[in-house]
């Protein structure tokens, strides 16, 4: 992937959605600019995940739309990488074939994928590790080969469902730091669903809170920090006060006491 190559905008324009009789998106906006990184924050339940399934073309909604680069875009299915609250991975491919499936189905040569995929495994810690099986990992390591996956996915739109909520704290840590360096240097533009705020805050440069199900976003936050960001800003008055504003928002909405 080359150094800040063009990436698309999405957009969501009066996304409304009922599964089983039950409102689930309720004319739902939100704009994330060309390498934006957006978080979205909001109580469990609300309709975050099937949100991120609708802006991947996994469900068409009710009524709305989704517009990439400002068009209108109903076969999105291929054209946004999607990164699942669990890794996912294929339990019978090795670490390097679980890594380059997205680039061989983009239609990049087996050579090519398999190179591309070395140099991503390396840049994560994974070197020596190509050959193993998912069984054989820790969490962390599964949760690094799942965005090393997601990098190489083959699109520049990322729509990361909690990537790291199961995961302990250091080693949610860490993830983040690769996480954030990774968009640092490829800039795609990225949606993440967080119920961590801290998280949401250190990463973004805007955080969207959701209100209660039938999901809308309620508030937006700006996070003026400058990069890169680490633990040690959460000292920042700059990183106090945008958390405290998110806590405000969902306070406001009654997801919070």
């Amino acid at each position: 992937m080359s150094e800040h190559a063009a990436a698309s905008s999405i957009e969501a324009r009066g996304l409304t959605l009922a599964l089983g009789g039950t409102p689930v998106l309720a004319g739902l906006d939100l704009r994330i600019g060309p390498g934006e990184f957006v978080a979205l924050v909001g109580p469990s339940g609300c309709g975050k995940s099937t949100l991120l399934s609708v802006l991947a073309g996994l469900i068409e909604p009710d009524a709305g739309a989704v517009l990439l680069d400002d068009l209108p875009s109903g076969d999105r299915l291929g054209r946004l990488t999607l990164m699942p609250q669990t890794d996912a991975l294929m339990p019978w491919r090795t670490v390097l074939d679980n890594v380059r499936v997205g680039s061989l189905l983009a239609g990049t040569a087996a050579d090519e994928a398999t190179a591309a995929a070395r140099r991503t495994l390396a840049r994560f810690g994974l070197s020596g590790f190509e050959d193993h099986y998912p069984h054989a990992l820790s969490g962390g390591m599964r949760q690094r080969v799942a965005l090393a996956r997601t990098m190489l996915g083959g699109t520049r739109m990322w729509l990361l469902d909690e990537p790291f909520g199961a995961l302990d704290a250091l080693t949610r840590a860490d993830l983040r730091g690769v996480l954030a360096d990774t968009w640092a240097r490829d800039r795609p533009t990225t949606l993440l669903v967080t119920h961590d705020l801290d998280e949401a805050v250190l990463l973004a440069d805007r955080v969207l809170v959701c209100g209660a199900r039938p999901a809308r976003v309620v508030g937006e936050i700006p996070v003026a920090m400058r990069r890169p960001r680490s633990l040690d800003d959460l000292a920042d008055p700059a990183f106090s006060e945008p958390r405290a504003e998110i806590l405000a928002t969902l306070r406001a909405t009654g997801a919070l006491a």
